[in-house]
């Protein structure tokens, strides 16, 4: 199945997402000696008011997408949701939100009738129907 546009822009923002964060990551890493002190991290999170509201800002919308995402890969049928809270606290919130998005409109479509083969979707598409003889009613 060929990428959307929308599925392009959902797959350059997780890449995006991945430089961007990992980025300042990486340099977070090597400013304490090769290692991820996780609570001095989070501790850099609240270093100012400006840094506070930043990360509250993020940890709401964190929270509120891993509920709706669990909510939204069950009515879909998105296998191994789990993997989302993986990526999003191994690797970036900013990688696995767009990745998620990316997943789900490919469910969306694929379970999207093909107006080729579905003659009910014709009709929808603006492709007229032939219409049916004397004979044929």
């Amino acid at each position: 199945m060929q990428l959307s546009f929308r599925q392009g822009v959902y797959a350059v923002l997780a890449v995006a997402g991945l430089i961007g964060t990992w980025f300042f990551n990486l340099q977070f890493m090597a400013e304490a000696g090769g290692s991820f002190p996780v609570l001095e991290f989070v501790r850099g999170g609240y270093a100012n008011p400006a840094a506070a509201s930043l990360t509250n800002d993020l940890l709401v919308a964190l929270l509120s997408f891993l509920v709706w995402s669990f909510a939204e890969a069950r009515r879909l049928g998105i296998r191994h949701w789990w993997l989302v809270v993986v990526v999003t606290f191994g690797v970036a919130f900013a990688v696995a939100f767009p990745l998620f998005l990316l997943v789900r409109e490919r469910r969306l479509a694929a379970q999207q009738p093909h107006p080729a083969r579905d003659p009910r979707h014709r009709a929808a598409s603006g492709t007229p129907r032939r219409a049916r003889s004397p004979a044929e009613r």
